[in-house]
């Protein structure tokens, strides 16, 4: 391919152009996944000790170039164990694309090949009669739809109930003096599967101060696996849903069945 001399002496071609929107492409995704963590400023430490060692290394600074070097050699291991959640989030995040997702099992490659048959068929009014009902009651709940992601490893660490959704069991399961209330409530398609289930918290510590433990909860869950999440505040009685780790509040309860309408029709 063709190459322009830049300034004369610095040859550029496209692969160079391609190379470095790609590089910086997958720097605005780390940046993306540590941004709001501590990790952060790690981030940034790293970012300018490898640009140290570049500019000491295009000066020909031999002895710099040679400590830098070796700093940077031993300490990807070191970064490994440092970043681990935000390499785990990463890693996540690319298997929960929209090919990759769950290939052989709902969705993902089959989708895309026309073979997959499964449809999302929640009841969405029974679901909202009971959400706006624990609001009015203020009355805490947390609820996860399950959508393309396998949620077998959530579902076990809480109690079985694969019991077809209704209005009325999904109030009487987050009754305060209800065994299950405490922990998040799994539905896949129709079936109330799993109650009392617990959750990955999100580790952005930029979140408003006012969110509990369940916002954190059905943040964490949703930056990690392909569900929406419901939760009902029992201080305040608000309803909100979260996607991707983007908590919203409905107006009402026609703009909640809207939203989830939307979310899970797709």
């Amino acid at each position: 391919m063709g190459t322009v001399d830049l300034f004369g002496f610095l040859p550029f071609g496209l692969l160079d152009l391609i190379d470095i929107l790609l590089v910086s492409f997958i720097l605005f995704k780390l940046y993306q996944l540590v941004k709001g963590t501590i990790a952060i400023r790690i981030f940034f430490g790293v970012l300018s000790i490898y640009i140290l060692w570049l500019t000491v290394t295009a000066l020909e600074m031999e002895l710099m170039g040679q400590i830098f070097r070796q700093f940077i050699n031993v300490g990807v291991i070191a970064l490994i164990i440092v970043f681990q959640q935000e390499i785990r989030r990463f890693l996540l995040a690319i298997g929960n694309s929209g090919f990759f997702r769950n290939i052989g099992d709902r969705g993902g490659l089959w989708s895309y090949l026309g073979k997959s048959d499964i449809k999302i068929s929640t009841n969405l009014h029974a679901l909202s009669e009971a959400v706006y009902h624990l609001s009015e009651s203020k009355t805490g709940a947390l609820i996860v739809i399950e959508r393309q992601a396998d949620l077998h490893t959530i579902i076990e660490s809480g109690r079985k109930v694969n019991a077809d959704l209704n209005a009325a069991l999904l109030e009487s399961i987050f009754f305060k003096n209800s065994p299950l209330h405490d922990g998040a409530l799994i539905i896949r398609r129709n079936k109330i599967i799993a109650a009392s289930c617990m959750l990955p918290l999100t580790q952005r510590t930029t979140l408003p101060s006012a969110y509990g433990m369940r916002h954190k909860a059905a943040i964490g869950v949703t930056e990690e696996l392909d569900v929406v999440a419901i939760l009902v505040s029992e201080e305040t009685g608000d309803v909100g849903i979260v996607n991707s780790g983007i908590y919203t509040a409905p107006s009402d309860k026609t703009a909640f069945r809207d939203r989830l309408h939307e979310l899970l029709a797709g």
